[in-house]
């Protein structure tokens, strides 16, 4: 076996594992904490895929950003199991009914698919970053350059809304 497929099977067991945990912990910032794994694991596959910018951008965004809030907010809400309500029977096995159905599903649409054209080789420059940044800047720098513009409204209309909610209660 190769190094890359002993990395692949071994990230896409973390991936499964850590996905169980999430569905499965009771406690919610365990399943935080599960759901940061599954994103390592799935950055170590885009990383085995030679898209290293997506790598970097799903550490960022997701495990880092994404799930530093999910935590946040759970850990604030003081989740108590006391006050969480009881489940149906009925309901538990709609659940695992949709989602047996689910998995069904896409296990038949991903039997039909033709994978020959859609794997990455190593070696290739398909999804570095260099590639990434001469795109973005030869072939679209107009709407790259609309989107910072947009950001930078956007950012400046939140500090401004905020501004007017402080000066609100010190009146």
């Amino acid at each position: 076996m190769e190094i890359t497929q002993i990395l692949f099977w071994f990230l896409s067991a973390l991936a499964l594992f850590g996905a169980i945990g999430v569905v499965a912990s009771k406690n919610p910032i365990y399943s935080v904490l599960c759901l940061i794994i599954v994103f390592f694991a799935i950055s170590g596959h885009y990383v085995l895929m030679n898209a290293q910018f997506l790598a970097i951008v799903n550490i960022i965004v997701y495990a880092g950003a994404i799930m530093v809030l999910f935590l946040f907010v759970i850990m604030l809400m003081n989740l108590n199991a006391e006050t969480e309500p009881m489940k149906n029977v009925y309901m538990k096995l709609a659940g695992v009914i949709s989602g047996l159905t689910l998995m069904i599903v896409l296990v038949a649409a991903l039997s039909h698919s033709d994978s020959a054209n859609t794997l990455m080789r190593p070696g290739t420059s398909v999804g570095l970053t260099e590639n990434l940044g001469k795109a973005l800047f030869n072939q679209y720098v107009v709407p790259f350059e609309i989107s910072s513009v947009l950001f930078l409204s956007a950012m400046v209309g939140a500090i401004l809304i905020g501004k007017k909610d402080v000066v609100k209660n010190r009146i």
